[in-house]
């Protein structure tokens, strides 16, 4: 699951909207909203986010939100460390080589000094 597709569930489920429903309200197949839902189908494109915040009503802050979370959620993700250290080049390779090993609580730690870094 994506960020994303996590977002979309919740909001989908928050207002008790059928998937089905809400992919005709789309206009995209139940099985493209289900594969967006599940981190089966790429980062969503902005004209996507746009109809669905139109759909749900979303407007300002949440909407912008919403757009953050589909452009973190390319499911296959690839890193260009051309240019930047060795170090920088062995994070990059040690945490693709490993992230499917990595307990919840440790993602969560290494999200949270990135933000630190970045300033949210």
């Amino acid at each position: 699951m994506t960020p994303f597709g996590r977002k979309l569930r919740a909001l989908r489920a928050e207002r008790g909207l059928a998937a089905k429903d809400m992919a005709a309200g789309l206009g995209v197949s139940p099985a493209y909203l289900s594969a967006l839902e599940h981190g089966r189908r790429g980062r969503p494109n902005r004209r996507f986010v746009h109809r669905v915040c139109q759909y749900l009503g979303i407007i300002w802050d949440e909407a912008e939100t919403l757009q953050r979370l589909a452009d973190l959620s390319h499911p296959r993700v690839t890193v260009d460390t051309a240019g930047l250290t060795p170090e920088a080049t062995e994070l990059a390779n040690r945490l693709a080589e490993r992230i499917h090993d990595l307990p919840p609580e440790t993602v969560g730690r290494i999200l949270a000094t990135l933000d630190e870094v970045s300033g949210g």
